[in-house]
């Protein structure tokens, strides 16, 4: 902001100087120069007079008018400005303007028009300071306070054609972070709560399993009676530490991601628009060949920003793991249902590995140096299970197809 303000400064020095250069410059145009262009009019006219004729006037573009003396006093005591010369025993008053009346025209319009351009100009750039620079320089700490975490402050809101939605978003972004920030925080306490809970419960058992068997290895219990008794004990308390650790295992593979999904109608061709724009282009760049089946536009029931992201991730899916070779998309009307699926070339996944595609964190034989986590397919199917749908994978002549299942209106 500082460095425009400057740059305003410098412009308002610039028409300052602009007009005073341009000013000169005119004055110095129109400075008589030594032979003062009226007196050359003049002398002309006086020529003429003593060889008798009359002189044309209109001609001039200094002398205004000829006035011969009468013997009235009044004849030098005019305002204009005149030259009083005697001819032929006359005298004469040649009145004269210092400088032509088109040149002080032409002063007065440059004039106004630098002064009605250097205002648009000077109003460009306040509105550019204003509407712009200014609402965007409270935008400027913004991406570093969101990464130091500071998420509880909101941006004022700005009704600027240029920021306004631009910081409806950055709030939404804020409150979105800030909702998943509670959430992650109230998963960390109930993970410890229940951790802890759990280490709880065990200690019991496996302290009474520690006691049997250091009875056992003293020698405590002689009778066979008493120690049978004391080896199903042992077992009971191991079946309940091994209850125990399937609670734990079932709490840690439960389903750890929320997916909110916000259920409405929606035609199927705004999800292939959205698709095709952006894929066209990339894998255009890519030099894959890329080709969309046709399809009879329905209304399909679910959330359309989810069910692009489902898309999305197929198709980046099969960007990353297919040949580059060729993409296709193919669609498949049945009663109740419409099916998109997207297949691609180049595939080796085995047919055993292909029913663990849609689990958490797994990751098949063909991921190696390929970077990513095993969670693409899992949303996918977490995502299309909640909006009423399905997902599902095959492999037909080496082509992976991975086929979204939408519910029709």
């Amino acid at each position: 902001m500082k460095s425009f303000d400057k740059i305003i400064a410098a412009f308002l020095l610039f028409i300052v100087i602009l007009f005073a250069g341009t000013n000169a410059a005119l004055t110095a145009a129109e400075k008589d120069d030594g032979n003062k262009p009226y007196r050359v009019e003049i002398n002309r006219l006086c020529l003429l007079l003593k060889q008798g004729e009359l002189p044309d006037l209109s001609t001039c573009r200094y002398v205004t008018g000829i006035s011969i003396y009468d013997g009235i006093v009044d004849f030098f005591d005019v305002q204009n400005y005149y030259i009083i010369k005697e001819i032929n025993g006359t005298i004469y008053r040649f009145d004269y303007i210092p400088k032509p009346a088109n040149t002080v025209k032409l002063r007065l319009i440059l004039n106004i028009s630098l002064a009605i351009l250097s205002c648009l100009i000077f109003a460009v750039m306040l509105f550019i300071r204003r509407q712009i620079l200014k609402p965007f320089e409270r935008l400027v700490n913004v991406p570093y306070e969101l990464s130091k975490g500071n998420l509880s402050i909101p941006l004022e809101e700005n009704r600027s054609r240029f920021f306004g939605g631009f910081v409806w978003g950055v709030n939404i972004l804020r409150e979105t972070m800030e909702q998943q920030r509670q959430r992650e925080l109230a998963l960390q306490k109930e993970k410890q709560t229940f951790l802890l809970s759990i280490s709880h419960d065990i200690k019991t058992p496996l302290s009474a399993i520690k006691l049997y068997t250091s009875a056992l290895s003293k020698g405590l219990y002689q009778d066979a009676g008493k120690q049978q008794e004391v080896i199903s004990g042992i077992q009971a308390k191991a079946d309940e530490i091994e209850s125990y650790v399937s609670e734990l295992s079932q709490a840690i593979s439960t389903d750890f991601l929320q997916f909110e999904v916000e259920m409405s109608e929606f035609y199927l061709s705004e999800v292939i628009d959205h698709i095709a724009a952006y894929y066209s282009q990339k894998l255009a760049f890519n030099k894959t060949v890329f080709s969309i089946g046709h399809f009879a536009d329905c209304i399909v029931r679910g959330d359309a920003d989810r069910s692009i992201e489902v898309l999305q991730n197929i198709m980046e899916n099969a960007i990353k793991y297919g040949d580059g070779q060729k993409i296709d998309i193919v669609f498949c009307g049945e009663e109740d249902c419409q099916l998109v699926t997207i297949r691609n070339s180049g595939s080796t996944l085995p047919d055993a590995e292909l029913i663990h595609i849609f689990d958490s964190f797994w990751r098949g034989s063909n991921s190696k140096n390929k970077s990513g986590n095993g969670l693409g397919l899992y949303i996918c199917r977490q995502l299309m299970l909640k909006m009423d749908g399905d997902i599902f994978a095959e492999m037909k002549e080496n082509e992976m197809c991975v086929t979204a299942v939408f519910r029709k209106a």
